[in-house]
């Protein structure tokens, strides 16, 4: 089997995303067992806890850090999800259901701080608050236990206020110059990896907007540094909440961004940015948007969720029970010649009706396939790609296609295989390109704490209805989910687009920003690296596209 994985949690929109994908997990029935549970949580006690190093600021995490000690003293709520109605204050009993830390390796525990006030928003957030107003920190909505080396909080800046965050790229690299915190750092992954069978690799979900950008620069270069050989695999998220009226903020997420993608990009085994944001450039665009989805975008509980759904998803192929494939195996088929970052495509739900047969699904978009970009950049179209690695979950696996007697309707449904229609219909949209793909029973589960944003028109499976129905729809347990990684020519349009976007300011202004640490000679380095990244994803088409990109702006 290929083993373990380790994951960082870095940032509070890192922190966002993966509650709610450590929810996905626990939510999950075991049954049937496609997915290899020990892959990302430590399965030897009950209840699992996941394999998680988070770091965040103070402030950062609500009633999850006992009385805030931020190494040892980490207790996690474990009581039962449930609703409410109201300002965002707890119901009478909320204070009891906080437990004892889970105990650690040794069989000793930690005990939660008295007298610790109850988290005013540790219930779920359904469909009677669909706003999920009260949801503030990602440990608002964490419904899994966390191991005490889980969580470590940097004391030095704060999580939310007017001064004192950590906003540069430098402070955040700066951190992981200091001697005590890379010593914390490495002390919590030697405790997760040591007790690891056969690590296969890391993942790493990184805040790009904000200095932990620089934090995620220097934790993945550690990684490579002591981990050779393991595959590392980094998400940057990007949260859709506008800076609209602060330009310094905005410029700063903008070189934020360059840099991250950079540095990130350049100790990681494969690079993917993600968001529901319509661009990572400095022009406003419009969110991305499902059809069947009714997320407010500006809700980090909303919009990390939709990412969260995808994550997991993307990642199947590296925790299959019926396959060998390693975390290092998915980056290598995906980043030859250079690629070393990938565009992310989902859709959510896949649209499907009740008992449909794949081939009749894939047949109604012969154009083009019926998924969203979740990688930032102006351009939304499908543009043809070098390789793909996609996952089908939640669509049953029939293994007769066609009907016995009767001629195929289409090449499709000449297929024996719900693998070998998704296959075909993969070569026939993106002829030339090396694809891999997977097809598996198991829908996305969405019980809560995620948020119940879907359409009426969905069954409870998450499938197409024709109409509403008269009574009063059902909370939508699962979804269908069709999800891609994609080495393509979009990539390039992504990194160009920020090139010349930083390019055309005016460095000086942001002194500021370089105070933080950052020299600028190594600024300009990291746009250089951005120039080369994109070059690798050339098509020989760009002279047009470039007269088209001098007409956009």
């Amino acid at each position: 089997m290929p083993g373990e994985a380790v994951t960082l949690q870095l940032g509070q929109y890192a922190g966002c995303a993966g509650a709610h994908w450590w929810g996905l997990q626990v939510s999950a029935p075991r049954s049937p067992a496609e997915l290899r549970v020990s892959t990302l949580l430590r399965t030897e006690r009950e209840p699992p806890t996941p394999r998680l190093v988070a770091l965040e600021l103070k402030g950062g995490v609500g009633e999850l850090m006992a009385g805030g000690a931020g190494t040892e003293a980490a207790a996690a709520w474990n009581g039962k999800v449930a609703a409410y109605l109201g300002n965002g204050s707890a119901p009478p009993d909320a204070g009891s259901r906080r437990e004892d830390a889970s105990r650690d390796g040794k069989g000793s525990s930690s005990s939660a701080v008295q007298g610790a006030s109850p988290a005013p928003s540790r219930l779920a957030v359904s469909q009677e608050v669909p706003s999920g107003g009260s949801v503030r920190l990602w440990s608002d909505y964490l419904n899994v236990r966390l191991h005490p080396k889980s969580v470590y909080v940097i004391r030095q800046y704060m999580h939310d206020g007017d001064c004192g965050c950590l906003e540069a790229f430098g402070q955040g690299e700066s951190l992981l110059q200091d001697p005590g915190c890379v010593e914390e750092l490495e002390d919590r992954l030697h405790f997760y990896v040591e007790e690891c069978d056969y690590l296969q690799g890391f993942q790493v979900l990184c805040d790009l907007h904000n200095g932990f950008s620089g934090v995620g620069a220097k934790v993945t270069e550690l990684l490579c540094d002591e981990y050779s050989g393991k595959g590392i695999l980094t998400w940057g998220l990007t949260p859709v909440s506008s800076n609209a009226g602060d330009s310094r903020k905005n410029i700063y997420r903008l070189m934020n961004t360059a840099l991250g993608i950079a540095r990130l990009s350049s100790h990681s085994s494969l690079f993917c940015p993600m968001s529901l944001r319509g661009s990572l450039g400095i022009k406003p665009q419009p969110p991305v948007a499902f059809p069947y989805v009714d997320c407010d975008a500006s809700l980090d509980y909303h919009s990390s969720a939709v990412l969260a759904a995808a994550l997991d998803t993307l990642t199947a192929p590296y925790r299959l029970c019926s396959s060998q494939g390693s975390m290092m195996h998915l980056a290598e088929t995906l980043t030859f010649s250079g690629r070393k970052v990938v565009a992310a495509w989902a859709s959510l739900p896949f649209p499907a009706r009740p008992g449909c047969l794949l081939p009749d699904a894939l047949c109604a978009h012969p154009q083009a396939v019926p998924w969203k970009l979740l990688s930032p950049c102006r351009e939304r179209k499908v543009s043809g790609c070098f390789a793909q690695s996609v996952v089908l979950r939640g669509v049953g696996k029939e293994s007769h296609i066609s009907c016995a007697g009767k001629p195929p309707a289409s090449p499709l449904h000449a297929c024996e295989s719900t693998e070998e229609a998704l296959q075909r219909y993969l070569h026939t949209l993106f002829p030339g390109a090396f694809s891999t793909s997977h097809v598996l029973e198991q829908p996305c589960h969405t019980q809560p704490p995620y948020p119940q944003f879907f359409s009426p028109l969905l069954t409870r499976q998450g499938f197409l209805l024709d109409k509403p129905p008269h009574y009063p729809s059902a909370a939508v347990d699962s979804i269908p989910v069709l999800a891609a990684l994609q080495a393509a020519p979009v990539v390039r349009t992504l990194l160009r687009g920020l090139y010349k976007d930083v390019q055309k300011l005016n460095a000086r202004r942001w002194a500021s920003f370089f105070s933080a640490g950052v020299e600028q000679d190594d600024f300009q380095e990291a746009l250089e690296e951005l120039q080369t990244l994109a070059q690798a994803y050339e098509t020989g088409f760009e002279a047009d596209e470039s007269e088209d990109e001098a007409d956009s702006d």
